[in-house]
Parts: C-alpha cells; structure tokens; sequence
C-alpha cells in the first residue's frame, strides 16, 4: 500500500491512515485510475497504484516500516489522480 495521508495526522497520532493499495498486476494506459510505482528500495518489482480504491485503515494494521520511500517525480502524478478521481480538480 501507499500511504497519502498528510505527516500532521500521522504525528498527531490519528487512529487510521489513508491509503493506496498497490498491486504487481501492472496494467498500461489505465491513468488515472492506476498510477505505476517503480521498484526501488525493499519494494521489488514496480506495482500499480489503484487511485480508485483508497481507503483508510486502521494503524494496527501497519505492522512493517515502509518498503520504499516514493520520491516527487513518483509521488506528483499520484496526487494529481488522486484529485482527478475524487473531482477536486477545479475544473
């Protein structure tokens, strides 16, 4: 999973994280409803972002540091789906 959630609610100790599942099952030309994550770090093979399927969870369930850190270039395009699918882009 991604985590999207702002670092003020993370330190503010909230109960539940927002968050991004990622699957391997890559799929090509499917933005904004899949935004590619590159392997890096412990993360080992680039997975699809599912933008349409963020939830919150429950902070017990997070019960491993992260695999890998997504970097701007990355994290920019995940953000801009993120407001393309919930229709905040002003538009």
């Amino acid at each position: 999973m991604l985590i999207v959630q702002a670092q003020a609610l993370l330190d503010a100790d909230h109960p539940s994280t927002l968050v991004v599942p990622l699957t391997t099952q890559l799929v090509d030309g499917a933005e904004p409803l899949r935004i590619r994550i590159r392997a890096s770090a412990s993360l080992k093979k680039d997975s699809d972002a599912l933008i349409d399927e963020v939830r919150a969870i429950d902070n017990r369930r997070l019960v491993q540091g992260p695999l890998s850190r997504v970097q701007r270039p990355q994290l920019d395009p995940v953000g801009h789906a993120l407001l393309e699918v919930f229709d905040l882009t002003g538009d």
